[in-house]
Parts: C-alpha cells; sequence; structure tokens
C-alpha cells in the first residue's frame, strides 16, 4: 500500500461505504458518466464548455465572395451613365468578370473597357463592334 492513500483508509475504517455514498458508487467509470470524454457532447458538454474550450476546434469554411459578374448587352448602360464616354472602367465599377451574354452595342465602337477578367466570347463580340478590351 501506497502511504499517501493509507490516511483515507484507516480513517474510513467500519464506516462500509468509505465517504462514496450507496454501495454502487465509485464502483467503474460508469458511475461518473462515462470514460474519459465519453459524453462530452450530450450530458458533459458543459463542462468542456467551460474547462476545455479547446477541445473542439471547429474551422469554418467560408465561401469566397464571389465578385460581381457584368454581361456585354449590359454595357450600353454603363456607357450611358459614364462621365467620359471613352473608357468604362468596370474596376473601379465593383465587376470582376466580363460575360458574353447578349448583342454588343454598337454605340461601343472605339470605347475602352477596362476589367480585370473577360470571356472569351464576350472579347469576341467586342472586337466585332470596334471596343479595346484591356484586362
Amino acid at each position: 500500500m501506497v502511504m499517501r492513500f493509507r490516511k483515507k483508509i484507516t480513517r474510513q475504517r467500519g464506516s462500509h461505504t468509505h465517504g462514496y455514498g450507496a454501495k454502487k458508487k465509485h464502483r467503474g467509470k460508469g458511475s461518473k458518466g462515462g470514460k474519459g470524454y465519453a459524453g462530452s457532447t450530450k450530458h458533459k458538454l458543459n463542462y468542456i464548455r467551460k474547462y476545455e474550450p479547446w477541445h473542439f476546434k471547429h474551422k469554418k469554411n467560408k465561401p469566397k465572395p464571389k465578385g460581381k459578374t457584368i454581361n456585354v448587352s449590359e454595357l450600353g448602360k454603363q456607357l450611358k451613365n459614364a462621365k467620359d464616354r471613352k473608357t468604362i472602367n468596370l474596376k473601379n465599377l465593383g465587376y470582376s468578370k466580363l460575360l458574353g451574354k447578349g448583342k454588343a452595342d454598337e454605340n461601343l465602337t472605339g470605347v475602352k473597357i477596362v476589367v480585370r477578367k473577360v470571356s472569351k466570347k464576350a472579347k469576341e463580340k467586342l472586337e466585332k463592334v470596334g471596343a479595346i478590351v484591356s484586362d
């Protein structure tokens, strides 16, 4: 017998349960709600949250924000709203990609269009009309 356990044993001699309540208490891991982290998402969850908040690490993969897109058919409206009718700067307007849906407006001849990304169809349609596309 190790000496550090001896004091309580001698003190509890004749007490029948040695201070653990009913006979069934202090028998195994079942009396404390399971072994180890058993029940850590059920009945021991508050304990884990309070004393071991680092135990569950959740990394949430947030979807990356996609940039705004604009179609070729909408460039005519942007040209009407633009102060300088020779250039349309889509980067400053918050657009990240120019797509090729719709027909290109014929008023876009000689207009310089500045954008980050351009689809192949959009580039072809604008070059047919005579617009200059720069990435």
